[in-house]
Order: C-alpha cells, then sequence, then structure tokens
C-alpha cells in the first residue's frame, strides 16, 4: 500500500479550516482524509496546537505592520514571526529607542577610562578598559607621541 499524500487542495482546506477553529477530526471528515494525516499535516506546517489559539493568533498577525515605517509584513509559513520590514528598519527603530531594550542590571559595569581617567558604564563587558574609541586610538597610538 502506498503513502498517502495530501493534495494542493486538500492543503487548501486543512488550512482555511484549521484557521477558523476546527479539530483534527472535523476536518478529516470534512476533507476526506485520516485524522492522523490532517494532524501530521497540521504540525508539518506550523498549524497544531489548541484550535482556538490557533485561529486567534492568525487573526493577530493578519494585520502586522513594521513599527519603524508602517509596511504591512508578509509573515513567513514557519519559523519566527516578523517584526521589522528590513533589517535596515530594525536597527533605525532600535536606534531611536534605546530605552525599550530589556537590559540585566547585573550586566552593567561602571570603569573608569586608563587613557582620559572620565567614569563611563559598559554593558556586558567587565574587562573594557576605554570609554570610546577615540581614547582606545589615542592610547594605542599616540602614547609614544606624548612621551
Amino acid at each position: 500500500m502506498g503513502a498517502v499524500t495530501v493534495t494542493d487542495l486538500q492543503a487548501r482546506q486543512i488550512r482555511e479550516q484549521r484557521l477558523k477553529g476546527c479539530g483534527y477530526k472535523a476536518i478529516a471528515s470534512a476533507v476526506g482524509l485520516s485524522r492522523d494525516l490532517v494532524r501530521n499535516y497540521c504540525r508539518s506546517n506550523g498549524l497544531d496546537g489548541h484550535a482556538e489559539v490557533l485561529a486567534a493568533d492568525d487573526q493577530a498577525h493578519r494585520d502586522i505592520r513594521c513599527p519603524n515605517c508602517g509596511k504591512p509584513l508578509t509573515q513567513p509559513r514557519t519559523g519566527r514571526r516578523r517584526k521589522f520590514c528590513s533589517d535596515a528598519c530594525r536597527r533605525s527603530w532600535w536606534s531611536a529607542h534605546p530605552a525599550t531594550l530589556q537590559r540585566s542590571e547585573g550586566a552593567l559595569y561602571q570603569m573608569t577610562c586608563i587613557c582620559c581617567g572620565k567614569t563611563f558604564i559598559a554593558y556586558g563587558n567587565q574587562n573594557r578598559r576605554f570609554c570610546s574609541r577615540s581614547c582606545y586610538i589615542q592610547n594605542r597610538f599616540r602614547r609614544s607621541e606624548l612621551s
């Protein structure tokens, strides 16, 4: 006995009914496939889980727009949901909203620059020695000129 495959029409019907909140058994009887085949198709295509939650999630993700430029986003069928339309929009938005970053208080280190003596806060790097790139350059390449 050969393997039963899902046709494009059946796949479209499964997706539509699953997003409406129908269960595997109801979809199987409507499409004419076994419940296990419908369940396996749903699992492999990101349609598994509780049908009501899946339907609510699909509705919530239909009108998602890029927070930076406002373009509507097209979500991938599988994988992580997109939040921005491009990398440029993502970088621009996070540059404009640094206060929304969730930073751990334990990763903030108060340091003193070994070049200029200025106190600065370093995030996530307790071995940092300079407050800026210009202090690093000055210490590294112009130290011999100052002596």
